[in-house]
């Protein structure tokens, strides 16, 4: 793939706070045309990154191309195909929503205006666009929010966090956007720090934590390398059962008070002891969620987040 093929690209990436480093060494390949999931938990750098990638902050090291253009010099060429959200959308809340629209528009290219109504409609807002948006709930401000992007008709979205605060249905209607939009061959960059729900929009996952890459690869890869499942086994015989698993093949580990065994699923494995005529006291199915891996991927960096948080002024970098 060259850079050609791709709608943001980073190499040796960083950026630095004082005497503390925020981001370190990031490179990111994001193709043209894909949706691509950008995850960390909160205060690991990914609104710190969004804000360089949109030329709000200044790099401490390397590259960023964007669009085709390398910044700084070409970010104006760059940002006139570029929609972005940074945290929360703000609006004037006294004006109505078209006229929130109007205002930006105004400040894109002429063509601009002529795609409120089709924006506003896209984002289901086609009745409530003349209500001011001070009468908005977050989920409508959100919805507003993504209909600003799409008025400059992006080849990129950024997305930071698009789903915070929203219920169970706003969280579906962003998710299914999002997979529109890429299939319509624009580029839905997005930030989360909810693994689940970016397992089911992104086609390419990279998860970040202490300021460097944890991860790279696509959704598919990314769930059967950390979603897994073993039975677990009870037993007041855990050595004979552990014996006897381990003789007809199974990986078999011990923790704790109990076995957990994988190859087999728990009805197959409750058969085997069965027949030997061993007790039980549990026999379980356990399925390890893709947030239980990003949990275990990222402890060392909630950690570290959380004393970041502490020491850095709100809004310096997430």
């Amino acid at each position: 793939m060259t850079s050609a093929d791709l709608a943001i690209e980073t190499q040796g990436l960083g950026k630095r706070f004082g005497e503390r480093t925020a981001l370190e060494s990031i490179d990111l390949r994001v193709p043209r045309g894909h949706a691509f999931g950008f995850l960390g938990p909160n205060g690991a750098g990914k609104t710190t990154l969004i804000r360089m990638l949109l030329g709000l902050a200044a790099p401490t090291s390397g590259h960023i191309r964007l669009l085709g253009h390398d910044l700084p010099d070409g970010r104006a060429a760059a940002l006139a195909h570029v929609g972005a959200i940074i945290e929360e959308p703000r609006f004037h809340p006294h004006l109505t929503g078209v006229e929130n629209l109007e205002v930006h528009a105004a400040a894109r290219d002429r063509s601009a205006a002529g795609r409120i109504d089709g924006a506003l409609e896209r984002v289901g807002l086609a009745r409530r666009g003349r209500d001011r948006v001070g009468t908005y709930s977050l989920g409508m401000r959100q919805r507003l929010g993504i209909a600003r992007c799409l008025l400059c008709d992006p080849q990129l979205l950024i997305l930071d966090e698009p789903v915070n605060g929203l219920d169970p249905e706003g969280i579906r209607w962003v998710r299914t956007l999002a997979r529109q939009l890429a299939d319509e061959g624009r580029t839905v960059f997005v930030s989360s720090h909810l693994m689940s729900e970016m397992a089911l929009t992104a086609d390419h996952l990279v998860v970040i934590g202490r300021g460097t890459v944890l991860a790279d690869c696509s959704t598919t890869e990314f769930i059967a390398d950390h979603a897994s499942s073993y039975v677990r086994v009870r037993s007041p015989q855990r050595g004979e059962v552990a014996e006897l698993l381990r003789r007809s093949g199974l990986d078999v580990a011990a923790q704790d008070d109990e076995l957990r065994v994988q190859g087999l699923d728990a009805a197959a494995v409750g058969e085997l002891i069965g027949r030997s005529g061993l007790y039980l006291h549990e026999l379980t199915l356990v399925r390890s969620s893709l947030e239980d891996a990003f949990m275990t991927l990222t402890a060392d960096s909630v950690e570290y987040s959380a004393h970041d948080l502490a020491a850095t002024p709100a809004g310096s970098t997430r």
